[in-house]
């Protein structure tokens, strides 16, 4: 007998009819003789109601008493769920992050969690009971309730799975697996068959959403096998799990997008050591994050240093750096924030060469112009104006034969 740990988000079980479309797969998934732990998130739109009512009383709601009120979405989810499953004449018993001791720090709000005791939910299981615990969510050493932050739920299965052994962890979403880019624009993306933890963190990383970095990261450093499948059809979804050695024959697995991008340019920068940090210490210090870093040396002794931080923290952004530029006596600044990041992602780029010719070539035939460059081992990712975000996508599907099934070992 297998042991499946089972997600499902909030679209998932976001009404009745769908919490009771959720129990009928269970069902069919313990009578294919398997032991099933579910978890599950709030159903749909409630953390923010939630939220709302919260931001409705105070505009600085305590951590604690805001973790101990979203934490009650995931408390209706389990309870309703193991009265659908008990309608249909299976046992089911329902446990909130405490009661199976979820222990986590005590960040409020974005809690990491620490350990698992296992023991209550495998006597359930041993005794053919289904059992639902509620994602999002733990307890840390003094008792209080904690929240795991956005997408935690996912997280919550990861670790459910990693401290009972489970044989794979399945994440129940509103899409049907991992795609080589986003069907959304490029039509003839491809559902992966398997793609490593590696690439998927990368892919995460770089703007795909279909899981939490941390639920990833989880998978990885105790090596769990996840699932991606879809709640809304059937199908073997996406395996993400360790390399193998038939993973080399693929070049790139997928191409990953974020729009949610913004540059910024100080110009004339005095080329001297230290420079970097005393432009970046006060962008750090308003605690945005900086991700491609590019810096150029002219003649004169003076050196233009160009970044690029989320869209959302430009106008901040800009307004720092300004005063900056005054206090290093830099000539100017600029910044743009039509601007969009693509990468390509493949463990097959340690062992083949030409990848990066072959995506500057392809998007140079269609002129678009590559304004930054940064590499990883298994990433090539480019910053181009945001105009080109689909002309590009679609390119570079192509020029890595993403559309035409090449990668067929890799892809269903």
């Amino acid at each position: 007998m297998t042991l499946i740990v089972q997600k499902y988000g909030g679209t998932s079980v976001g009404t009745i009819e769908r919490i009771q479309a959720v129990a009928n797969r269970v069902v069919q998934s313990q009578k294919q003789n398997h032991q099933i732990v579910v978890v599950v998130s709030a159903m749909s739109g409630e953390t923010d109601r939630l939220l709302s009512l919260a931001k409705s009383l105070s505009r600085m709601p305590p951590p604690r008493e805001l973790d101990v009120l979203l934490s009650t979405g995931e408390q209706v989810t389990i309870a309703l769920l193991s009265m659908a499953l008990e309608e249909k004449g299976y046992t089911a018993v329902s446990y909130t992050g405490a009661q199976v001791h979820i222990r986590t720090d005590n960040v409020h709000n974005k809690a990491r969690i620490v350990d698992i005791d296992s023991a209550r939910v495998q006597q359930q299981l041993r005794q053919g009971k289904i059992v639902v615990v509620a994602g999002f969510q733990g307890i840390d050493e003094d008792g209080n309730i904690t929240t795991l932050g956005r997408g935690g739920s996912d997280t919550t299965a990861v670790a459910m799975a990693a401290a009972l052994n489970a044989d794979e962890c399945h994440i129940y979403t509103d899409v049907d697996g991992v795609y080589t880019a986003d069907p959304r624009i490029v039509q003839s993306a491809k559902r992966l068959r398997v793609i490593t933890y590696e690439e998927m963190l990368e892919m995460a990383s770089l703007g795909s959403k279909v899981l939490q970095i941390r639920a990833v990261e989880f998978a990885r450093k105790y090596n769990v096998d996840l699932r991606v499948l879809s709640s809304f059809e059937t199908g073997s979804g996406t395996l993400i799990t360790d390399e193998d050695e038939n993973m080399e024959a693929a070049l790139i697995s997928g191409i990953a997008h974020n729009r949610d991008e913004a540059k910024l340019t100080i110009v004339g920068v005095p080329d001297m050591p230290g420079i970097a940090s005393q432009i970046l210490g006060p962008i750090a210090d308003a605690n945005i994050e900086v991700d491609m870093i590019v810096q150029n040396v002219g003649l004169d002794n003076t050196t233009d240093f160009t970044f690029t931080v989320n869209r959302g923290d430009y106008e901040k952004a800009l307004a720092i750096l300004q005063k900056t530029a005054q206090s290093i006596d830099a000539k100017n600044v600029a910044g743009d924030n039509k601007i969009v990041k693509i990468s390509v992602v493949g463990v097959g780029m340690r062992s083949h060469a030409g990848i990066a010719s072959t995506m500057f070539s392809a998007l140079a035939d269609e002129g678009i112009n590559i304004q930054m460059i940064s590499t990883s081992e298994i990433k090539i990712s480019v910053v181009v104006a945001e105009k080109y975000l689909e002309l590009g996508l679609r390119t570079l599907h192509t020029a890595f034969a993403l559309d035409n099934g090449a990668v067929t070992d890799l892809i269903n």
